[in-house]
Order: C-alpha cells, then sequence, then structure tokens
C-alpha cells in the first residue's frame, strides 16, 4: 500500500475509532446521571428563585412560601414548593412585562425553557434540576414568583 494510502487510512482509522470512544463516554455519563432527591431539588428550587430577585435587582423580597416541607405524591414520592415576591425599581410597570423581564433573567439564573405561557403567568421547566417556576405578577411593580419540584425520591 502506498504511503499517501496508508497515512490516510490510519487517519480515517483514528478519527473513527475517537468518534466511537466520544459516544462511549457520553452514554456512559448521561446513563450515570442521578436524579436529585426531592431535598436537592427543593433547595435547588429556592436557589434560583433568589438569583433570579437577584438578577432583577429586586427590592423588598418577601418569602410567601418558605417551602422545606414534603407534600406527598404517588408511590412514596414528595415534591417541595418555594415562592416569594419582590418590588421592581419602577412600581407602574404592567405585570405582563413584569413577566417579560423575568423571562429574560431566567437565562442567566439557570437553563428553563418556557412551557406556557397562556394567559398572564409563564410556567417554565428545568427538566435537569426537576424543577417548575411559575412567573405570575399581577400587580403594577411587584414581582412574583411560585415553583415546585417535581414528584422525586425522598431519598
Amino acid at each position: 500500500m502506498p504511503r499517501s494510502t496508508r497515512s490516510l487510512a490510519l487517519r480515517i482509522g483514528a478519527t473513527i475509532l475517537a468518534a466511537v470512544l466520544v459516544a462511549v463516554i457520553a452514554v456512559t455519563v448521561i446513563g450515570n446521571e442521578k436524579e436529585p432527591t426531592v431535598a436537592e431539588a427543593g433547595e435547588t428550587l429556592k436557589a434560583h428563585v433568589l438569583k433570579l430577585f437577584d438578577e432583577l435587582r429586586a427590592r423588598n423580597i418577601q418569602v410567601t412560601d418558605p417551602g422545606g416541607k414534603d407534600i406527598s405524591c404517588e408511590d412514596g414520592k414528595a415534591k417541595r414548593t418555594f415562592a416569594a415576591t419582590g418590588l421592581d425599581i419602577s412600581p407602574q410597570r404592567m405585570p405582563d412585562i413584569l413577566n417579560n423581564i423575568m423571562i429574560g433573567a431566567m437565562g442567566r439564573v439557570a437553563d428553563y425553557q418556557v412551557a406556557n405561557s397562556q394567559g398572564s403567568a409563564v410556567r417554565m421547566v428545568n427538566e435537569p434540576a426537576r424543577t417548575v417556576i411559575l412567573l405570575n405578577s399581577t400587580k403594577n411593580g411587584q414581582y412574583s414568583v411560585q415553583g415546585e419540584t417535581q414528584c422525586l425520591s425522598r431519598s
């Protein structure tokens, strides 16, 4: 086999081997991802909501649901909740504008996707964290966020 053909075959073989190794590693890593417990997801939810308010530079943040308690689901699983409100720097800003501002800020908080935005509330989901956040401002100048985890194992 001429040298140029040999090196081409060797490069193609090495490329295929590298691609296979990357695929095997990716499948192994994805397969080993552990679902969070309800307590872990609850803490993540709380951190995401509070970071959102920090990103918004909201004032007078009031925790309206401190969560921290398991709410029973089927199959022995549970979920947790967390909610808070905060004031915008502009007290006249309308609720739909506040919700849109929060959608934009969520991109700086974590990987949330809009799941539903019918009506005035916007439902956003973070599948890896197993959390759902509802952006639900209803008063001028006041941000309102409620969240819950998916039903998860207690341990």
